[in-house]
């Protein structure tokens, strides 16, 4: 009887790093983020890596690129640079996982003791993917009032509890999104991990 495979352990790399922003006189150039070089050298060190993850918080998907110093450089396009006020920032926090990798995300404390008094939204956020459960946690760690989260919060429990598996829209939804669509039903088609993780409930 063959043994069975242990699956892979799922990366998610974090950091801090310096934004840069591009010369005056450097009208085409991109701002950039380059990985630290313990980060970088948890990734192949040749050709263009899709990974998935947030930059202060704000979630992205994006290609990093190797630098030819032997690391890898992330762009900060337009819309990333508006939702995390780049103007004002010297450095900031990126974490990523290679696309295709659905790491699990921390489940906040405020929203574990929701999930904790309602056994059917626990139930469903049990059932549902990693994918699924960081739309969610994206969703209410956006709101800017604590008033907004907790409402975001009850809301979320409710719907959970409802059978409802997936957002529709929130601040951020756009990375999912294909470029120019008009409905949130449009989501772009991430790879699916061949070894998926059955689902767990928070701890």
């Amino acid at each position: 009887m063959k043994r069975a495979k242990p699956q892979a352990t799922k990366l998610t790399i974090r950091f801090t790093a310096k934004l840069c922003r591009p010369k005056p006189n450097e009208k085409t150039a991109s701002w950039t983020v380059t990985l630290p070089n313990n980060a970088s050298a948890k990734l192949p060190s040749r050709g263009t890596i899709i990974v998935e993850g947030t930059i202060d918080a704000f979630p992205f998907r994006a290609a990093l690129e190797p630098d030819g110093k032997g690391s890898h450089s992330l762009s900060v396009n337009k819309t990333m640079r508006d939702e995390i006020h780049a103007e004002t920032l010297d450095k900031v926090t990126v974490e990523i996982a290679r696309a295709g990798d659905e790491p699990e995300i921390r489940v906040p404390a405020d929203l574990r003791k929701a999930l904790a008094a309602s056994p059917d939204a626990r139930a469903g956020w049990g059932d549902i993917t990693p994918m699924a459960r960081r739309d969610w946690v994206f969703s209410i760690t956006s709101a800017k009032q604590p008033e907004t989260r907790r409402r975001r919060i009850a809301k979320a429990c409710d719907m959970l509890a409802c059978g409802k598996r997936r957002l529709c829209c929130f601040p951020g939804i756009r990375w999912l999104m294909e470029k120019n669509a008009k409905s949130c039903g449009m989501w772009l088609p991430l790879p699916v991990s061949q070894n998926r993780p059955s689902p767990k409930s928070p701890q």
